[in-house]
């Protein structure tokens, strides 16, 4: 995976974040979601690396980046700072505007981005989310039964910790990957070991973490913000098959908060860079330009 890439570790604002980046051309920061890493771009970096100087990261807390300690407002591990990790990386590279896509938590994480830093960001593209204010605020019963992860693992430091480690890290990942009528086909052997590898009590840790900020701090700067919108070209993507498509209208969602938006459903589940790369690919790429 990632052939003829570099691996490196840059220091983002409080965490050292680790990265692979390749290519030529402008810069295309690519963030992941959970319980994923940076590989989830395996099937997708390598193409747009033709046209892009991208740069894939690890976010913190996740994978081989840093795990910052827990603090009584979960502001270390909140989207706010994890973008100035991204946006601190992307300078320590030379970098001073580029394009942005992330899915899932890294979705949120470019969301902040956007409205915090639009001195930097080109253009932004999301992957099956709608913005975090929105979809807490309207939560339909089925999306709460197929989303409960985001309530479990929000509740107090140690409880869902110890309740995974005793489930077991490798069956957690294969519990969180197997969404339903999706399967785990999409993701090949390689990637697979990658998210077993980086599953483990600190990474869990961590991500309880980012999931009790999104249900507090992160919601008080999303309200802070509601008069604000997000500038630049957007593109929205998600899945038919997803919890986001059952749910949710994703592009009014998103016209709520942002001034130019686009974007289309595509034939897979909540996975698209890794259900279906092709169309993942193509719809980046027409949209970066």
């Amino acid at each position: 995976m990632f052939e003829s890439f570099t691996t490196r570790e840059v220091e983002g604002d409080g965490a050292r974040i680790h990265l692979r980046t390749g290519g030529k051309g402008p810069p295309l920061l690519l963030l992941h979601g959970n319980p994923l890493t940076h590989v989830m771009w395996h099937k997708v970096a390598p193409r747009l690396a033709q046209h892009y100087t991208v740069v894939a990261t690890d976010l913190r807390g996740y994978g081989d980046s840093g795990k910052p300690p827990n603090d009584p407002e979960h502001f270390n591990y909140s989207f706010r700072a994890m973008a100035r990790d991204q946006v601190a990386v992307m300078k320590a590279l030379g970098f001073d505007r580029w394009f942005v896509a992330g899915h899932d938590r890294g979705g949120r994480v470019a969301h902040r981005m956007a409205l915090d830093f639009p001195q930097h960001v080109e253009k932004v593209a999301f992957l099956d989310i709608v913005p975090t204010l929105h979809m807490l605020s309207n939560i339909p019963l089925k999306w709460a039964v197929d989303s409960y992860h985001w309530f479990f693992m929000a509740q107090p430091h140690d409880y869902p910790e110890k309740m995974i480690e005793a489930y077991g890290f490798e069956r957690y990942i294969n519990k969180k990957l197997n969404k339903p009528g999706v399967g785990l086909s999409a993701f090949t052997p390689e990637a697979m070991a990658e998210y077993v590898r980086c599953c483990n009590a600190e990474n869990i840790r961590a991500v309880c973490e980012d999931y009790r900020a999104a249900v507090s701090i992160d919601l008080e700067h999303d309200r802070a913000d509601l008069d604000r919108k997000i500038e630049m070209p957007m593109l929205v993507l998600w899945g038919e098959k997803s919890h986001v498509h059952r749910s949710y209208k994703p592009i009014e969602a998103w016209q709520a908060c942002a001034a130019d938006v686009r974007g289309k459903a595509l034939p897979c589940g909540h996975y698209p860079a890794e259900q279906v790369p092709d169309e993942t690919y193509a719809e980046l790429r027409a949209f970066f330009g």
